[in-house]
């Protein structure tokens, strides 16, 4: 008796290689790297060794020349990172990708081509309307570094240079009260037999944790003042030791400012610091004692500060030493374009292995967070509400 034909033959009934659709195709980017033309302004996104990374991964990296000089990086460790090299600001700007510390001027933005993809710091404060204006012009795609969230909802970009402005804060500190810089002539540091340097530290985030970490280090006695009390108590957490804390109370504060040789300005605020140390308070301060106010970049919190230069950075008032230079982790270039550079270079890395920016804004809500144009349409509320301007909704624009 005949078995009835397979409808299959041997080879298809034989188990077969199963093809799976490939979602995402990795892609390569082509960056672009100005220098930074701001006043005073010294760091670059990528350090050689992020270029090396890049370049190694199949990305095109090109750098206008000159652009690491501020940081001490030469143009020829770049090019042996791999990164080309142009003195042609132009074609710089004409890359797909344009990497930046500062944001773009509206000059830089004219240079831009319809469509590019423009990484840089927002500093909404500083912005007027017309920036947002032009992006839009061009069909921009921005993200602002210091809107990026990290898995833990925190801000990786600003708190890294809030670390720095914290630290470099002491040292600068440390520097003014010595009497070269007519300052009162007292040296941080536990010496045996000499009572210690008193600092006054206004805020307890990340500035007012790095400032006290240093402060401690250098054998100094420290006085914290927040109104959170959940931040008072994460500082002595995070350092590890019980430290004098109050909430911001002006009798205490004045007793405090009194007597201490060093007093740091941390506090922010919404659209600016609240001012918490008036012009009396600061007369009956110590002669020679130093105030340094980092939050002068919103205003100061102290009444007295006033924004100074990394070339003049200094004043006197009530013979008090006050330093109000804005932009602190510009003073240690090098180390704050590693910072910068350590940010970046991930993202940057992601977006090529997700095969582009599309595709890592749908994945990646914390560098979504970080968006606030996209091909010219606003997407960000915040800024949106700041400057009168409609915006839209990110995730029905590129879901």
């Amino acid at each position: 008796m005949n078995q009835p034909s397979s409808p299959f033959s041997k080879q298809q009934l034989l188990p077969q290689e199963e093809t799976l659709e490939i979602l995402k195709q990795k892609g390569e980017l082509f960056i672009g790297i100005p220098k930074e033309n701001q006043y005073q302004e010294k760091r670059i996104c990528l350090t050689p060794d992020a270029v090396n990374a890049l370049t190694s991964n199949g990305h095109r990296v090109l750098i206008e020349a000159g652009a690491g000089e501020g940081a001490n990086y030469t143009d020829k460790e770049f090019v042996d990172a791999g990164a080309e090299v142009t003195n042609d600001k132009k074609k710089v700007f004409g890359c797909p990708i344009i990497l930046k510390v500062e944001p773009a001027t509206l000059f830089e933005i004219s240079l831009l081509n319809p469509q590019t993809i423009l990484i840089s710091a927002l500093q909404i404060k500083t912005q007027e309307k017309r920036y947002f204006e032009e992006l839009a012009k061009k069909r921009v795609t921005a993200i602002a570094f210091e809107f990026i969230q990290d898995d833990e909802g925190k801000y990786p970009a600003v708190r890294s240079l809030s670390e720095i402005a914290g630290i470099s804060s002491i040292l600068i500190a440390a520097e003014l009260t010595a009497i070269t810089n007519k300052g009162n002539g007292l040296m941080f540091g536990n010496i045996s037999g000499v009572p210690p340097v008193e600092v006054v530290i206004l805020g307890a985030g990340t500035v007012g944790e790095f400032a006290a970490r240093s402060a401690l280090g250098l054998g100094a006695n420290i006085k914290v003042f927040d109104n959170s009390l959940t931040k008072l108590r994460n500082i002595q957490t995070n350092l590890n030791r019980t430290i004098y804390t109050s909430t911001i109370q002006p009798k205490n504060l004045l007793k405090a400012l009194k007597r201490c040789d060093v007093a740091i300005g941390a506090v922010r605020g919404q659209d600016r610091s609240p001012v918490l140390v008036s012009s009396t308070m600061v007369e009956h301060m110590k002669k020679g004692a130093v105030i340094i106010d980092v939050s002068i970049d919103m205003g100061g919190c102290f009444e007295t500060s006033e924004i100074t230069s990394h070339d003049k950075p200094t004043f006197d008032k009530y013979g008090v030493i006050h330093y109000g230079v804005p932009n602190i982790p510009a003073r240690y270039p090098r180390t704050s374009s590693i910072s910068i550079s350590n940010i970046f270079t991930p993202y940057l890395l992601k977006i090529g292995e997700d095969g582009g920016l599309e595709n890592s804004l749908r994945f990646d809500k914390g560098l979504r967070s970080g968006l606030y144009m996209y091909h010219g349409i606003l997407t960000n509320k915040s800024v949106g509400n700041w400057f009168d301007l409609s915006s839209n909704d990110i995730n029905f624009l590129i879901f």
